[in-house]
């Protein structure tokens, strides 16, 4: 069981991991989700770092004196303003199979600014020379930007600052550089006018990113058809009659507001080309702990292991729980037709 950092809080989700190779184990960087353990029948609750004193502060209000909204579990509106009703940090887990691991008791990174106020969320891990760079969201009332910090051994990390600005997430930074710089992609989430959908973008040192370019949009009438995004970090695929980039990616379908992962095919040398795309979903949530939870309906993946033709998925079940599936690298790519 994965423990709480405070005694107050209580763990209610760990959930959307960071997955990579490291040595002989696997690392995820999990997503640890904490609320307020106890809240009065007529209170409402939220956990916020607050950057002024350099520490979580629990904010609680009365619901007779405010306008409150709790329509979605995973926040709180009052009088208009959006809390969060939990605050997450990122926590190592090691495993030497894969499948069994043990999770560090201190977090590896936590809030620190006000940029990070309502939390740190769904890391993903690029591995680039010796360096592992791992950019997450970071949450707050200004909105959801992308962080980006780094390490060697996921026991010392340094920190970089914001890279996209919000309302900004699911980046996912590419292994390696293409054309002499390094690419990336990313989900700016527009508001009133477009559509939320993937883009790319390029950087010659992983902190200044420009040349945008839309990658994917939904596609109407599909299981994708209400907004797409980012999900496990893209690896290289030279087998089964294709050389590209393979981007696991994450898709809501309007109807149900059920979320499933399919996979973009990217041009080798230009990771803003679609060069095919999945017809169906690879995944969707089909088992009781994806169905039902915290936030049910749910399958979302941050981090993957690219074994050869099995593709070794580790994701969020429901916003609540953390699970993994082995999928086929042929069977992905046979599902695969035009963009």
């Amino acid at each position: 069981m994965v423990q709480p950092t405070r005694d107050e809080l209580g763990v209610v989700g760990v959930f959307n991991p960071a997955a990579i190779r490291h040595g002989d184990d696997t690392i995820l960087l999990l997503r640890v989700a904490e609320g307020v353990r106890e809240v009065a029948e007529d209170m409402v609750a939220a956990p916020v770092y607050d950057a002024a004193v350099g520490a979580m502060v629990i904010r609680r209000w009365h619901r007779g004196e405010h306008r409150v909204d709790t329509t979605d579990p995973r926040m709180t509106v009052i009088d208009g303003k959006t809390w969060l009703t939990s605050i997450s940090h990122l926590r190592v887990a090691r495993s030497s199979d894969g499948i069994h691991f043990i999770v560090e008791p201190v977090p590896a990174l936590l809030p620190t600014t006000v940029y990070e106020s309502f939390g740190v969320e769904d890391a993903r891990i690029t591995r680039i020379d010796a360096t592992y760079w791992i950019n997450y969201s970071a949450v707050s009332s200004y909105g959801i930007a992308t962080g980006l910090a780094s390490t060697r051994d996921f026991r010392v990390f340094a920190r970089h600052g914001i890279i996209f600005p919000p309302n900004n997430r699911d980046v996912t930074i590419l292994p390696g550089r293409i054309g002499g710089r390094y690419h990336a992609l990313h989900r700016p989430m527009p508001a009133g006018l477009g559509e939320v959908a993937i883009w790319s973008a390029s950087s010659h040192d992983m902190l200044a990113w420009g040349d945008h370019r839309l990658v994917a949009m939904p596609r109407a009438g599909r299981w994708d058809d209400e907004k797409i995004g980012g999900g496990a970090v893209p690896f290289r695929v030279r087998a089964h009659g294709v050389d590209g980039w393979l981007a696991v990616y994450h898709g809501v379908t309007k109807a149900s507001g059920t979320y499933s992962l399919g996979a973009l095919l990217l041009a080798p040398d230009d990771p803003s080309r679609v060069v095919a795309r999945s017809i169906d979903p690879i995944m969707a949530p089909e088992a009781p702990y994806e169905r039902e939870g915290f936030y049910g309906g749910v399958v979302f993946t941050c981090g993957l292991v690219d074994e050869g033709d099995r593709v070794r998925v580790y994701y969020g079940a429901a916003d609540g729980v953390t699970a993994v599936a082995d999928l086929s690298l042929a069977r992905i790519i046979a599902g695969l037709g035009a963009p």
